[in-house]
């Protein structure tokens, strides 16, 4: 039986975003920033003090536990106000439930394993060398977005690119892309859990997978016509070409540096195409698609998101972790004419994943070595990553015209979407 994580992101569907609010979001936010270094002073003090003490009694006391429940509140609310992920201007108590990127957590102070209370910085490491890829450890340290790259801090987050972009679209359209907001707040709700989970407000530890993340999300994105498939319950992992992923990777590795030559080529072949006929050349939309699946099944394999040993050629069907792509269709000649140009979001994302990526495939190898498979959470960040990849990849290379969607849930049937 499923047992969800006791840490909920709480998310509301609404996109609008006040242009002038968010002309001026980093101005409005200063009484914040001042608030939240304040109190982040007073949670390192009292959470020693928590930690002592928890070490004793075998569970936290709780008027500290209600005092960390309100700093991961605020941390949120404050991170999705920064971010645009939210709108409203946050309250500076983390008041539970009213933000519309909130918090779930536990009301009362649970019972936790002493010597996992001890080491609890020790085994902290994992989720925050992950959390500083997704929102920075803090979700407010999006105030440092000036150009700053401290620890945790800055640039190459998923949520520092988010709010980057999402600046600019919401200048625009008076409303927040959903890709991007259901990215950042994704990684919001990952640093809530590792906020949590070093506060002692829970001894579960973070969960990566994004889906179960944003299962609070109804409104799905638009099907997309380059979509990651494959059984995504085969998490077992031999240990022996684990350790030597990385060498026996090398020949792909090489193989696919020149593929991806001609497949340039090709592509430059195919924009022009594309331009004069409005429809890409069916040959070359094989050639280029099978590039796009090979990559991937490369790149699942080197980063341990599947096991098995991938063939040359990116047949489809072929293997664990596999890519459907949807044959040539008319394609805007504006859109084809000005495509580089307009993938230049989507490199931005797919550049933040990758770290994300790395970082997770680093992490299961070290798990995959003790425990012989993969952990669930993190095959579905890194599956997540990948099927960006890909989309930016096919968007790049003329295989679709549909914009990468960022949201790490999938798409359904209806219309393809253009949001990043």
């Amino acid at each position: 039986m499923h047992d969800p994580h006791p840490v909920h992101l709480v998310v509301e569907d609404d996109y609008r975003r006040n242009r002038l609010t968010v002309f001026f979001r980093l101005l409005l936010a200063i009484p914040h920033f001042i608030w939240f270094f304040l109190w982040t002073v007073w949670i390192v003090i009292t959470s020693f003090v928590n930690w002592l003490m928890s070490i004793f009694t075998g569970r936290p006391r709780p008027w500290f536990h209600r005092l960390m429940c309100g700093y991961v509140r605020y941390q949120a609310h404050l991170g999705a106000y920064l971010s645009l992920v939210a709108d409203p201007y946050p309250g500076f108590m983390g008041e539970a439930g009213q933000y519309p990127i909130d918090i779930q957590l536990p009301e009362e102070p649970v019972a936790q394993r002493r010597w996992t209370i001890l080491i609890r910085l020790v085994l902290f490491i994992p989720a925050l060398l992950l959390a500083s890829t997704l929102g920075g450890f803090t979700g407010g340290n999006l105030g440092s977005s000036r150009g700053k790259t401290k620890n945790g801090n800055g640039g190459g987050t998923l949520l520092l690119a988010c709010a980057f972009l999402g600046w600019f679209a919401s200048l625009a359209r008076g409303q927040m892309p959903k890709g991007l907001r259901d990215a950042g707040a994704y990684a919001i709700g990952y640093t809530a859990q590792a906020s949590s989970y070093l506060l002692l407000v829970t001894d579960r530890y973070p969960n990566a997978d994004p889906t179960e993340m944003l299962v609070a999300v109804t409104d799905r994105p638009a099907r997309h016509p380059v979509r990651v498939v494959g059984d995504p319950y085969d998490l077992r992992r031999s240990r022996i070409t684990v350790f030597f992923r990385l060498l026996l990777a090398l020949p792909h590795l090489i193989w696919v540096t020149l593929w991806a030559i001609v497949a340039i080529l090709a592509a430059i072949v195919q924009w022009f195409i594309t331009l004069v006929r409005g429809t890409p050349a069916r040959a070359l939309h094989r050639f280029i698609s099978a590039y796009i699946r090979y990559r991937l099944h490369v790149t699942a394999f080197l980063m341990l998101v599947a096991n098995p040993f991938p063939g040359f050629t990116g047949a489809p069907g072929v293997y664990p972790l596999d890519l459907e792509l949807d044959g040539p269709q008319r394609q805007n000649r504006w859109k084809t004419g000005f495509r580089l140009l307009l993938a230049i979001p989507a490199f931005i994302v797919d550049a933040v994943l990758g770290g994300s990526l790395l970082f997770a495939a680093v992490l299961t190898w070290f798990y995959a070595l003790v425990k012989g498979s993969a952990p669930w959470g993190l095959r579905n960040l890194s599956a997540y990553a990948l099927r960006y990849d890909a989309q930016t990849n096919a968007y790049l290379f003329l295989v679709t015209d549909a914009y990468p969607h960022a949201s790490p849930l999938e798409g359904e049937d209806g219309e393809d979407t253009t949001e990043a």
